[in-house]
């Protein structure tokens, strides 16, 4: 009898171990709301990119923009702190041209600018065509990020932006951002600084806000 109880308490034991060594299950992944599409993820070359730089950066992940406007009031940034991202064709080379988001191009200064640094006298400046783009850079339509060296172009910066702390640079992507001194991001790219930008008036429109209409009072006619 007692050899009996013995084996059964063997018996017990491995299917408990058995039981223990089988991989607990993983809680599924919340599914997508209707209508919502799965955000696209930085490309593995520029992240590594980041790391290769050795500077201190954040990857901030955020809902789709278009514009400089849309994404100071995404991420809660001044538009001084945002950078715009062109791509500038003088005369056969091309450059990744970084100014504050309230700042306008001034082409004539750029030229200068671009001119003193080659020490020949730019001809034609202007900023091509999306179709152009995607070809020079092999990149789909709004991939250039601000990254001079991860496409391998020279950068120029605007020198007002140069006075912003950090700022929120383009990534490549309409979901992701990537903020960084931009201190740093001068030195790590090797970027020209020049002044080319004009400061734009931004007409913020605030939503009107109704103000809730007071229901009618009735009025109770007494009887005589």
């Amino acid at each position: 009898m007692a050899t009996k109880k013995i084996a059964k308490i063997k018996k017990i034991a491995t299917k408990s171990k058995a039981v223990s060594k089988k991989p607990s299950k993983k809680s599924p992944q919340p599914p997508l709301l209707k209508g919502e599409k799965k955000k696209p993820i930085l490309p593995e070359k520029l992240i590594k990119y980041l790391e290769q730089l050795g500077v201190k950066h954040q990857i901030l992940e955020h809902r789709t923009v278009y514009t400089a406007l849309d994404a100071a009031m995404t991420m809660r940034k001044k538009l001084g702190e945002i950078a715009k991202s062109l791509l500038v064709k003088a005369d056969k080379d091309y450059y990744i041209v970084l100014l504050p988001a309230d700042h306008n191009l001034d082409f004539k200064k750029l030229g200068t600018a671009i001119g003193k640094q080659n020490k020949k006298e730019i001809k034609v400046l202007k900023i091509p065509t999306e179709k152009v783009m995607q070809e020079v850079l092999k990149l789909k339509a709004g991939a250039m990020s601000a990254f001079g060296g991860f496409h391998n172009l020279p950068v120029v910066i605007e020198k007002n932006l140069a006075k912003v702390k950090s700022a929120v640079f383009s990534s490549g992507s309409y979901n992701h951002s990537i903020e960084l001194a931009v201190k740093d991001f001068i030195n790590a790219e090797k970027a020209l600084l020049a002044n080319f930008g004009v400061k734009k008036k931004i007409k913020v429109v605030k939503p009107v806000v109704k103000k809730p209409v007071k229901p009618a009072k009735k009025v109770v006619k007494k009887k005589k």
